[in-house]
């Protein structure tokens, strides 16, 4: 994981010296919708429970940095921690009732979330800017760096996506993350571990939905606007199918979930601008059908497949000759026990 961590991060900040501005934003997008869909496999691939929501959650995100660059005048870097916080607790307050509800109705509940945030955003319109949203600045490159803008902001989004990936392989791999994916395998068994299930599913979702805040801020800073109709609950599906394709149960698939979510649309309207749905339908269809459990595990079956070859193609050591060397090995051993030289 950190070797696989460590050469992502290097060619991630190699990349933009070869890319356009348009690109570099591209890229930029891709980072932040990882770091939402990080979250997103926390909850679904890890704890077993459904969401259909999580646009909501970017949405608080992105609304807090607004209004706090814009209208408080507070620097954008706190403006990310207190988005990450504030999504936190709605999550936990969140996953405490929804507690009550399991599979599909988990999932409508979450999807009625979605549904709901928009308009809420619409209503307390003194704060969000109304239907009209909230124009940002974009930060400004610090310690006079010789980038652009937009460099600045992809950096920004890498180093925020590593450290996140860093944080979540560390807490999965913990007392914690046993827990958690306990909880998802037979909850039953694990509440007779000892596991406190209510607390750690309201736990899991509040952690959810810190990543799914924060790649909301880090989202606004880099689009430099928000408004309400941004978040509507295809946001959440989107969030949803990225998931899938870069596989649920992993860390590293919300990389090439991010990847899904960005390119592919935009391909899809390049080749058909009468249908361009149609083609992300049929595409989505052809990477569930070729890898059921995303690019993740695509990449998992085939690296197990060439290590087993590996093995297999190594030559096994003639009986004869083994057997020569074990018993040159114990008269060395029983020449050294006595005391005498070879």
């Amino acid at each position: 994981m950190r070797l696989g961590l460590l050469l992502v991060a290097g060619v991630g900040y190699l990349l933009p010296a070869a890319l356009s501005s348009y690109q570099t934003f591209e890229f930029t997008q891709v980072f932040i919708y990882a770091v939402a869909l990080l979250g997103l496999n926390i909850l679904i691939g890890y704890n077993g429970q459904f969401s259909l929501g999580h646009g909501a959650f970017y949405a608080i995100g992105a609304y807090t940095t607004a209004i706090m660059t814009t209208r408080w005048d507070i620097p954008y870097g706190w403006a990310i921690i207190a988005a990450g916080a504030l999504s936190l607790v709605v999550g936990f307050l969140f996953g405490l009732p929804a507690l009550r509800f399991e599979g599909l109705y988990l999932a409508l509940a979450t999807f009625a979330l979605a549904l709901a945030t928009p308009q809420v955003l619409k209503y307390f319109d003194t704060w969000t800017g109304g239907s009209q949203g909230i124009v940002l600045d974009k930060p400004s490159v610090p310690l006079g760096l010789p980038i652009s803008a937009d460099q600045y902001l992809y950096y920004l989004s890498l180093t925020v996506l590593v450290i996140l990936l860093l944080l979540a392989h560390n807490l999965l791999r913990g007392r914690a993350g046993r827990a958690i994916t306990a909880i998802r395998d037979n909850p039953i068994a694990a509440e007779a571990m000892g596991v406190n299930a209510a607390l750690y599913k309201s736990l899991t979702f509040g952690v959810s939905a810190m990543y799914t805040g924060i790649a909301g801020a880090l989202g606004a800073l880099a689009v430099a606007f928000v408004a309400p109709d941004t978040f509507s609950a295809f946001l959440s599906i989107n969030f949803l199918v990225g998931s899938v394709v870069g596989g649920v149960a992993s860390i590293s698939g919300a990389i090439f979930g991010g990847a899904f979510i960005e390119f592919v649309p935009t391909y899809a309207q390049e080749i058909s601008r009468a249908a361009p749905w149609a083609i992300f339908g049929l595409t989505l269809i052809i990477f569930m059908y070729v890898m059921p459990t995303g690019v993740a595990g695509l990449i998992r079956r085939v690296a197990a497949a060439l290590a087993r070859s590996m093995a297999s193609e190594q030559p096994a050591p003639d009986s004869q000759t083994a057997a020569a060397e074990a018993a040159e090995g114990n008269r060395g051993s029983a020449r050294a026990v006595l005391g005498k030289p070879d």
